[in-house]
């Protein structure tokens, strides 16, 4: 497994401003496709801080990508296998939360994410990241709650969950231990 690195981080950095850049936007026009400010934007292109994965979430959702689609521009695409070495792990500074992108392929439409949410730790990402995937969560180890919408769920090990209308939702991990779960998305 891969941890993210400054190396990851100046990657992710390029690729944003590639990203912007490629489609003739401002930084300014960035920030108001993205939600997310200026200021920030420019930060993280000059690789000045590392983005929440809210953040990254919407930024990506202005290109019109996922979080992994954006991840994987960045890190350059390996073809259909997914070797553990090669896998992505992106650490959320806010949170601690962990995100392994274990795989994704441009040409297939299902992607797969091993997410470590630490005791204590909440993430809130906004609508706009699941507004072209479907979804669903399998707990792997711990407890989960999740506010989807109007909705909560609580979710032991074992459980699964797939996602309904897209709508802003809160993962929270409410116990004393680390809560692991698998992400699988398929691409609409």
């Amino acid at each position: 497994m891969t941890t993210i690195n400054d190396e990851v981080g100046a990657a992710l950095s390029r690729r944003i401003r590639l990203e912007r850049e490629t489609r003739g936007w401002s930084q300014a026009q960035l920030a108001d496709a993205s939600g997310v400010s200026k200021a920030t934007v420019s930060k993280i292109e000059r690789d000045e801080m590392s983005p929440t994965a809210s953040t990254l979430v919407r930024i990506a959702g202005a290109f019109g990508l996922t979080l992994a689609g954006l991840l994987l521009k960045a890190e350059n695409d390996s073809g259909n296998l997914s070797p553990v070495h090669a896998q992505v792990v992106w650490r959320d500074p806010d949170s601690g939360y962990t995100r392994q992108q274990v795989f994704m392929h441009p040409a297939h439409p299902v992607e797969l994410v091993r997410v470590t949410l630490p005791a204590g730790a909440s993430v809130t990402m906004p609508e706009a990241s699941y507004a072209h995937i479907r979804q669903v969560v399998w707990v792997l180890e711990g407890q989960l709650n999740l506010h989807e919408g109007g909705q909560h769920h609580e979710l032991n090990q074992g459980d699964a969950l797939g996602f309904g209308a897209p709508s802003d939702v809160t993962f929270t991990n409410s116990s004393e231990r680390e809560c692991v779960y698998t992400v699988a998305l398929a691409r609409q």
